[in-house]
């Protein structure tokens, strides 16, 4: 008797241990981002994407029409709402000197808009307790000359940082060999240059941040900024058309879609400022953008709590409603309305990436001939109903090409 209670005890302490250990698992699915993708995931992908020209939104249909013929937008374009694609469109020129037309799954050069992937990586680092927003970047190199300047603040460009883009030109001498963001980090380290203000006394936009924050991605996992987003934000996303491409690994970035000047005249050449990478750098095409924006909602790549910190403002607003977080540029509206977004000009290329994280609303442009063509979508956003992502429309002086953004 005394051995059948024990062995009935037993198997009810085992029912309970694994019921808790499935319990402890199932929580862990539900609150644990998860790198791990099934053929259902590429299932669920692959609808997201899924339209058919002959159902297009028309009104988008003509404003798109509209904005290529009477303001010279060239490029690709998506709306999507509620998973579902309401217009997409490739028009105009791939490039222009060969004559080749651009397509749906043309990769583009992301500009700035790489910052928010580059954001996206360091706060999975601090997720995994690798990293911390109070971490120095002296932590990880050392020979850094100035004080006060931690991961936050690189994140909210909050650093006083100067611009290596402009500080480089006329000291790296072989401008055939391209930069790695090593070569930047030694070369701040050597010249010293004077910063544009003290560490967390100002807003201040500039490449150098993120660039930085590249940098130490890579002294933390030791690996390369584009393994690291490949094994942990592209492929777990599904985004099987993006790629970091640097001119210290390629020395022709292998993509067909060329960046333009505003007129045509020539095309846009690739220099040694196309080495280092985080504040630019990442190809993508707007149906991965899509897929981006999902693998985010869906916490595939980063928790809730992680998310609601990198779209917090943590600057004083602009107009009342634009702000800076954790690697996106942020529209705080009224009722709780958030909409996070960046844009992007870089060597040709001008593009706004937009997310209506309430009305689940995505809006991509990118585009590969700089002019403002993308100043001119008021009317598209006042027919989604979705904030209107222009500074200058909310002070009534009305803005410049090249004025609101970066």
């Amino acid at each position: 008797m005394i051995y059948r209670n024990t062995l009935i005890g037993a198997v009810m302490a085992s029912f309970l241990f694994f019921g808790c250990s499935s319990n402890t698992k199932k929580d862990q699915i539900l609150t644990e981002p998860s790198t791990e993708r099934t053929a259902e995931d590429d299932k669920k992908d692959s609808l997201l994407l899924v339209y058919n020209p002959a159902k297009g939104d028309k009104w988008i249909a003509d404003f798109v029409y509209n904005l290529h013929k009477k303001y010279g937008f060239n490029g690709n374009m998506l709306v999507a709402k509620d998973g579902k694609i309401l217009y997409e469109k490739a028009i105009g020129w791939a490039d222009y000197l060969h004559r080749d037309s651009l397509k749906i799954n043309s990769e583009f050069e992301l500009a700035s808009v790489t910052k928010t992937f580059t954001g996206t990586a360091i706060m999975q680092l601090i997720e995994k307790g690798k990293l911390s927003l109070n971490d120095d970047v002296k932590k990880f190199y050392p020979n850094f000359p100035y004080d006060g300047i931690n991961v936050k603040l690189l994140l909210t460009h909050r650093s006083g940082m100067m611009n290596y883009v402009y500080f480089t030109d006329g000291i790296w001498k072989d401008k055939k060999k391209p930069m790695s963001n090593l070569d930047v980090m030694n070369l701040i380290a050597e010249y010293k240059p004077n910063r544009y203000a003290k560490p967390d006394t100002r807003f201040h936009y500039n490449n150098s941040n993120f660039m930085v924050l590249a940098a130490i991605i890579e002294k933390v996992t030791g690996k390369t900024y584009a393994n690291y987003m490949m094994e942990n934000v592209f492929k777990p996303a599904g985004m099987k058309n993006t790629h970091v491409y640097s001119t210290t690994v390629y020395p022709k970035i292998p993509v067909d879609v060329v960046g333009h000047d505003r007129t045509w005249r020539y095309s846009v050449v690739q220099n040694f400022l196309d080495g280092p990478v985080g504040d630019k750098g990442i190809y993508s095409t707007i149906h991965d953008l899509v897929l981006y924006d999902n693998s985010l909602k869906n916490g595939r790549l980063l928790k809730k709590q992680s998310l609601d910190s990198a779209y917090k403002g943590h600057n004083k607003a602009i107009n009342g409603h634009f702000n800076y977080g954790y690697g996106w540029r942020i529209f705080d509206g009224d009722n709780g309305r958030k909409v996070v977004y960046h844009t992007g000009w870089w060597h040709g290329f001008r593009h706004i990436y937009i997310r209506d994280v309430q009305k689940n609303i995505v809006i991509i442009f990118l585009g590969n001939l700089t002019n403002g063509s993308l100043l001119h979508l008021d009317e598209l956003y006042k027919y989604l109903k979705t904030p209107i992502i222009r500074k200058g429309a909310y002070s009534g002086s009305g803005s410049l090409p090249g004025s609101d953004e970066d």
